[in-house]
């Protein structure tokens, strides 16, 4: 082929155009469907990205923590354990890798919290090394951390100056937009990614938002930087989506937007402060909507009050629904804990609410939010059940609008099941497993104290306030739970069939 090829072209140069033959059959010259082509780029991206790479990933870092972390010896309090170490525990090494970049010529850099924290209770960090994509590497000090953004300042200190980056602006952001993710996926090196912003505004389930993007990111990008197409920072990669613990298309970023004032904060030593109301809340769900005769996806609903803080002061109540904020909408983008956090420090500021079917407005102070380990403190549930269900109190369940089949409180009951002996109530003797009461983890030994806010005293009023239900043609009842070992939470019940 090559040589027929050369003779058709050394014909076509001469100006003959005498077709050659072998056996009958024709040859003509062929292009491949590939040569010469060069594929136009999307609008608003670069033909390549490989200048803005070469430029960008130099500040780009790795960063690996050493670690000890203390266990406990398997042959402890056996006949073997003198032989493997004795009965005490444990001291063993443990890594964790991660990605940063660098912000100043002097050396601060940014990287995600938990990169640098301990990775297990009782480990404690020894040493954290910073490695340049030349293979540098320096000795970093930990400047400052902030868990509840996931952020953390490092510094380095060498004697020529390094290279940076600078933060964009997060809020001109749009879906659709061309970004690029560096960082060291796996521990295997500098890996540039690409993709668009997917969403913006992301709440994955706490009091932050993020940026959402398709561009590849992996264990180990976890506090590199994302780059809009003019080479700003615009985000900080944090967290994955994944069933598998690798990429499959939806990665978060931390916008410059939220993360700046926090870096800045922590860079000159100083500490976040966040804004805290002192209650516990939840989603208004379809099945709290319908419980309340409010629309969903508008407000959040108050589970608990603390005792002494800024909600309690103003007369906020647990059952209440937050509808606004300092005049701001709370919605499942704009939730509670996100304007709440954001808000100075002892100011206050006006709240509505609903309460029983009726809209009022309280003003309350803003306290500072406490440590993340102490909140997490806060309401640990007991798994103890209080016995087992008979056969007969199931059946009794079953024939329930609510699937429950429920008894009077004696004080007796109330100290079998830990509770104080004051509680008013009645509690739960069975529950039918194919309810939805069954569904949401409701079980013998709860005590239901309220329904749809009124005050149960014995199962004729729990039967009443279902019917109730019914006869309004709502689908949900919601009661107001009590559980050994955790403060009364309100769940929305549905009738059985609905």
């Amino acid at each position: 082929m090559r040589y027929a090829y050369a003779i058709t072209a050394a014909l076509l140069v001469g100006g003959t155009t005498l077709a050659l033959t072998s056996n009958s059959t024709s040859v003509i010259a062929q292009t491949a469907q590939n040569e010469g082509m060069a594929a136009a780029a999307p609008r608003g991206a670069p033909v390549s990205l490989a200048d803005m790479v070469q430029k960008l990933q130099p500040a780009v870092v790795n960063i690996s923590t050493r670690q000890r972390v203390q266990v406990q010896n398997p042959f402890a309090g056996t006949p073997f354990g003198g032989l493997f170490g004795g009965d005490q525990p444990q001291t063993r090494q443990a890594q964790s890798l991660g990605s940063g970049f660098i912000i100043s010529a002097d050396g601060y850099v940014v990287t995600n919290n938990h990169v640098v924290a301990p990775g297990a209770r009782g480990a404690s960090v020894d040493a954290i090394t910073v490695t340049l994509p030349d293979r540098t590497e320096y000795e970093a000090k930990l400047v400052g951390t902030d868990p509840r953004s996931d952020l953390a300042v490092l510094k380095i200190t060498t004697n020529k100056p390094l290279p940076f980056v600078k933060f964009g602006d997060s809020t001109k952001s749009r879906v659709g937009d061309w970004v690029v993710a560096i960082g060291n996926p796996f521990g295997i090196g500098s890996t540039v990614t690409a993709g668009i912003i997917s969403a913006l505004h992301r709440n994955t389930g706490g009091a932050e938002r993020f940026i959402q993007t398709d561009a590849s990111i992996n264990q180990g990008n976890s506090g590199g930087p994302m780059f809009d197409m003019n080479g700003n920072v615009i985000g900080i990669n944090s967290q994955i989506l994944s069933p598998t613990g690798g990429n499959v298309g939806i990665g978060f970023a931390i916008p410059a937007e939220q993360a700046v004032s926090v870096i800045e904060t922590l860079r000159s030593g100083g500490s976040v402060k966040r804004g805290y109301l002192g209650i516990q809340i939840s989603p208004v769900s379809e099945d709290l909507a319908d419980s309340l005769g409010l629309p969903k996806n508008r407000g959040e609903f108050v589970q608990s009050v603390e005792a002494g803080k800024g909600a309690d002061k103003a007369g906020i109540k647990a059952g209440d629904v937050i509808v606004k904020v300092n005049n701001v909408e709370v919605t499942p983008d704009e939730t509670l804990s996100y304007i709440v956090s954001g808000l100075p420090v002892n100011t206050t500021v006006p709240i509505e609410l609903m309460r029983n079917g009726k809209s009022m407005t309280v003003r309350a102070l803003i306290g500072e939010r406490p440590p993340e380990d102490q909140l997490a403190n806060f309401a640990q549930p007991s798994e103890d059940d209080f016995s087992d269900q008979d056969a007969q109190s199931t059946r009794q369940a079953s024939q329930q609008l609510l699937g429950l089949a429920v008894q009077a409180l004696t004080p007796t009951i109330a100290q079998q099941l830990g509770i104080p002996a004051e509680t008013k109530g009645v509690v739960i003797s069975a529950v039918d497993p194919s309810t939805d009461a069954g569904a949401k983890g409701l079980r013998r030994g709860d005590v239901v104290m309220m329904a749809n806010g009124a005050p149960v005293a014995s199962e004729a009023d729990l039967g009443k306030a279902a019917q109730a239900a019914k006869d309004a043609k709502r689908n949900a009842v919601l009661l107001q739970v009590l559980r050994r070992g955790a403060p009364a939470a309100f769940v929305p019940i549905r009738l059985r069939g609905q």
